[in-house]
């Protein structure tokens, strides 16, 4: 079949490298892609956010299955607009998208369906939000209601940078995102993501994974889109993810069938764990990206398998097979990140780097030009690799990460700490 995936970053170039290793793919392209996925399949330059856009595109390239990577265009329905047009998409309804593009919405969701999350309120006034702040005191969470490109969230250690951080968003920082604000309690414990498929009826886990948002080095420094990550996550054992299942996820599917707007997608649970009891920091409506890396790195042509299950209602029939491996993704990011950075830097060696099932490196923000790959973004480049044991894939990891010439960017050395020192 002719596959089209909208998006152009790292999750992007991981679920291209994914379903190009499924016989059932006969033609890729991906728009807008970037340097490294235009080395595997077709770019288009397309605008990704509009939906009549898009329906002529594929309309034109006799497309038949439809990937959405990112949150903007299901945010916008643009998966809305290619299924009225008859097409086989993988990404939930604009409505079902506002898990993620609206906090203040999903919150709503867990008090319907019971679903344990940090306590919260919800301010359109800075005045009124900031007094709540001096009532609570910190550590305290403020966060955009919208989406922000994963920035739109300050972990506020004391009072004085909450208040910052309600002026920073009513101010317009983060633009319409920050029009409305949740504040929440601050949630002690170790932080992990689990990916579930769901197809509006029937839900499928899909693999566990440990995000690094900090950074620099011992999880210091601003949050970032993330800086690393690791799949599996031990922290969500067997009996913890039938728990989250139980009490978070079927709960929340059930309320949104309940109000009209079933959820077929991936849902990606951010969850807060302490005491062997797991509450919801938030959800997301698309793979986690540089999580993605990991997922597909480890699932490999089958998820091709899986997202298809879950785009034509076939999950009850759908498992996953997993090897007993791991794997990390180290993120190259340019200096300055998440900060001020340069954009067009050159970037070498990445031709000498591997390219196997094992390790690979996947492009998040480059572009090519005169035959050189330059830097085009903040997060630019995921060095991935598995292993029979994480130490093994960190090793291999970093020694790519290391291998690559550009003087403009750094990485953490630190990926999959926690783990590795237990």
């Amino acid at each position: 079949m002719n596959i089209l995936i909208l998006g152009g970053g790292g999750r992007e170039h991981a679920l291209a490298w994914a379903v190009l290793q499924n016989p059932k793919c006969d033609k890729l392209i991906v728009a807008p892609g970037n340097a490294g996925i235009a080395n595997i399949a077709e770019c288009a330059d397309l605008d990704i956010l509009d939906g009549s856009a898009v329906i002529q595109f594929c309309q034109d390239n006799a497309v038949e299955f439809i990937i959405i990577g990112p949150e903007a265009p299901l945010a916008a329905g643009v998966a809305d607009d290619l299924r009225a047009a008859g097409f086989l998409v993988f990404g939930p309804s604009k409505e079902a998208a506002r898990l993620e593009a609206s906090k203040g919405f999903t919150k709503e969701i867990c008090d319907a369906a019971g679903a344990p999350t940090a306590a919260y309120a919800r301010f359109d006034d800075a005045a009124a939000a900031k007094d709540h702040v001096r009532a609570q005191g910190a550590p305290i969470v403020v966060k955009a209601d919208g989406l922000a490109a994963g920035k739109g969230v300050i972990v506020a250690m004391d009072e004085a940078t909450a208040l910052a951080a309600i002026d920073d968003m009513f101010g317009g920082e983060f633009g319409a995102a920050g029009a409305e604000v949740v504040i929440e309690e601050f949630m002690e414990g170790e932080e992990a993501s689990f990916f579930v498929l769901c197809d509006g009826t029937n839900a499928l886990p899909v693999g566990t994974a440990q995000d690094h948002k900090r950074a620099f080095d011992g999880d210091e420094g601003p949050n970032t889109g993330g800086m690393g990550a690791y799949s599996p996550a031990p922290v969500l054992t067997d009996a913890l993810q039938d728990q989250v299942m139980e009490r978070i996820v079927r709960p929340t599917l059930t309320e949104m069938a309940r109000r009209g707007t079933p959820y077929a997608g991936v849902l990606y649970v951010g969850l807060m764990i302490r005491d062997g009891t797991a509450r919801l920091v938030e959800y997301n409506c698309r793979f986690g990206d540089p999580e993605c890396q990991v997922l597909m790195l480890r699932l490999g042509a089958q998820a091709l398998d899986l997202l298809l299950a879950a785009a034509e209602g076939g999950l009850d029939e759908a498992r996953v097979n997993w090897a007993g491996d791991h794997a990390m993704t180290v993120v190259l990011a340019a200096k300055g990140y998440p900060g001020d950075y340069a954009k067009g830097t050159e970037i070498r060696g990445l031709d000498q780097l591997p390219e196997t099932a094992w390790e690979i490196c996947f492009h998040a923000g480059t572009r090519a030009e005169g035959g050189r790959v330059l830097a085009n973004g903040g997060r630019v480049l995921n060095a991935t690799a598995r292993g029979a044991t994480l130490q093994e894939a960190r090793d291999r990891a970093y020694a790519m990460a290391e291998a690559v010439d550009w003087d403009d960017g750094f990485h953490r050395g630190d990926i999959g700490w926690r783990v590795l020192r237990r």
